[in-house]
């Protein structure tokens, strides 16, 4: 079983926006491949998101509400890399701790 310090971030609030942490030793099992996939989806819509930016950036014609509105977005997209990442940086912790 998995050390508390090694647990899993996942992708997810709970109730009230509380950290959701997942205990396994199994990286293929159900939890941890929808987190897997969860997480991609996140880094996928980022992508996007930053694209589109660049896009409204360059338009002198945007609107304050469309800059607000796009500014909305990535600061959730970020809030969500953010997460993939602190994530992603404790399991690569637990594997080098515990090298097999």
């Amino acid at each position: 079983m998995t050390t508390s310090n090694e647990l899993r971030l996942l992708p997810w609030s709970g109730p009230e926006g509380k950290a959701c942490y997942l205990s396994t030793d199994d990286s293929g099992s159900y939890m941890s491949r929808l987190a897997d996939n969860v997480e991609a989806v996140q880094l996928g819509t980022a992508f996007d998101l930053l694209e589109r930016a660049v896009g409204v950036l360059g338009d002198r014609d945007v609107s304050p509400d469309d800059l607000r509105l796009m500014l909305t977005e990535l600061t959730g997209a970020l809030h969500d890399v953010v997460r993939v990442a602190t994530s992603r940086g404790q399991l690569l912790a637990a594997v080098n701790k515990h090298p097999k």
